[in-house]
């Protein structure tokens, strides 16, 4: 990093402080040569203003052009005298109140020679910064120590954003196209690599050309950094695959659980991407600190504690996380299915809950879908557990009149009677719902009894239909 004291000591230039001795540390960026009297709309936060003091006429001038500076974040004034007879007073005065430091430029010096000298100065200090950060990423390749050394030598602040956490900074990356974002409170640029849900770098101001090339090295090495703990990290979650396999094959879960060290109540979630492999890169992005999650692929497994902190908004403020970003996914759809809080006795009925969330996901038209097993009723559930071929034959063999009459006479009985039950058998709903006359829908509800022979005004033969009704979706 290029500061003040750094220019004080390039050879040939003979700079001699006059004023602001104890801020001679701040960093430099850029040069900027000017004679207006205002130059504040000009100048930028970190500049070295050089100047030949043309605008100053006499006495008084100096406050208003150090002001100017001082409100734009300069970082240094060098001034030549050689056209005002010397340093004027109360130029020094002006840049001890405003805390500017002062460097008087010898008057036989061209402001060619010096501005030549300190844009050599900027360009060895960006290349030696790229070199000091690839000397980091080699000694410790810690995101949090590269995001340490950049602050010294880009001189602001520095630090990571990653997509999976709503914010500000993503939305404006988001409607930006995924580029790189400029503005005077902060820039931004993606974070190298190729994972399911990017980071952001992003760097508290506006950076000059060299400060944008050291960003960019940043962001590069913060990927590398990245992509080798999502490696570490896929070897440790493989403690989890005998875990799955034995709740897959109906085998002992408890030496694999033992294995994972996960503890007390657990839930299960399952992550399919369409389109992509990035399953596994979305659930350790999202997960809490601690879950384990399976190998890449289209559907990925997770496991992780729950000892009553888990967010019971989880499943909605995932959702809407990804919709937000839902145009820098590398798939066509997320769905996910969460089951319930589970104690380790149950974990196979729990790995079935978040498989059948995942189904449910599959059949809703969003392109994120994200499923709690709450949402999901129990009979739902438990029909999901019976093979194929049994729903069928149970919906045959409640249902088969009814099916019957609507094949041969074109009617959907099947879906008013539906309907009627999901109202809690009120005719003034179910009407409503289909858009009918309370008459009509009372007709056809007899019509289905009568096919049916069976009462559909008492609960068991009500429960009985509708269990058979949902078997077949």
């Amino acid at each position: 990093m290029t500061t003040v004291k750094t220019l004080l000591a390039l050879p040939g230039l003979r700079l001699r402080v006059r004023a602001g001795t104890d801020l001679l540390d701040r960093p430099v960026s850029r040069i900027y040569v000017t004679e207006l009297s205002d130059p504040g709309r000009y100048v930028s936060a970190g500049e070295l203003v050089l100047s030949g003091l043309l605008w100053w006429r006499g006495p008084g001038d100096s406050e208003a052009f150090v002001a100017a500076l001082a409100k734009a974040g300069a970082a240094a004034l060098a001034a030549s005298g050689a056209d005002s007879d010397g340093i004027p007073e109360d130029l020094v005065e002006a840049c001890t109140r405003h805390g500017i430091p002062l460097l008087e430029v010898p008057a036989d010096l061209s402001f060619s020679v010096v501005t030549e000298r300190v844009v050599l100065a900027l360009a060895a200090a960006a290349e030696g910064a790229r070199k000091r950060l690839l000397s980091a990423a080699t000694e410790d390749s810690s995101v949090e120590a590269l995001l340490e050394r950049a602050r010294g030598e880009i001189g602001l602040p520095c630090w990571v954003v990653p997509v999976g956490t709503p914010s500000e900074l993503v939305r404006r990356f988001v409607a930006a196209g995924g580029r790189s974002l400029e503005a005077d409170d902060v820039s931004v640029r993606p974070v190298g690599g190729r994972h399911a849900l990017p980071w952001l770098l992003a760097i508290g101001g506006r950076l000059t050309a060299s400060q944008a090339e050291i960003a960019e090295e940043l962001a590069g090495l913060i990927g590398l950094a990245r992509t080798r703990a999502d490696e570490v990290r896929a070897v440790t979650d493989r403690v989890l695959e005998p875990l799955l396999a034995a709740l897959d094959e109906g085998g002992d879960p408890h030496a694999a659980l033992t294995a994972t060290g996960l503890r007390g109540d657990l839930r299960v979630v399952v992550a399919r991407t369409e389109g992509s492999e990035a399953a596994r890169g979305i659930l350790t992005e999202l997960l809490p600190p601690g879950a384990l999650v399976g190998p890449a692929g289209e559907t990925t497994w997770a496991l992780a504690e729950d000892d009553g902190d888990w967010p019971e908004d989880w499943p909605a403020t995932v959702a809407d996380t990804l919709t937000g970003v839902e145009s820098l996914l590398p798939c066509r759809r997320v769905l996910i299915g969460v089951s319930d809080r589970s104690p380790v006795s149950v974990l196979r009925g729990a790995k079935e809950v978040a498989r059948y969330a995942l189904a449910v996901a599959a059949e809703r038209p969003g392109t994120i879908e994200v499923v709690p097993g709450g949402e999901i009723g129990m009979h739902r559930l438990l029909l999901a557990g019976a093979p194929d071929g049994l729903r069928a034959a149970l919906r045959r063999r409640v249902l088969g009149p009814l099916l019957s009459y609507d094949a041969e006479q074109g009617t959907d009985l099947v879906h008013t009677l539906r309907v009627y039950l999901e109202c809690s058998g009120s005719p003034t709903r179910a009407a409503r719902a289909l858009h009918v006359h309370v008459n009509t829908l009372r007709y056809r509800i007899g019509r289905a009894s009568e096919l049916l022979g069976t009462d559909l005004t008492e609960f068991t033969e009500q429960l009985d239909v509708y269990l058979a009704l949902s078997a077949g979706s």
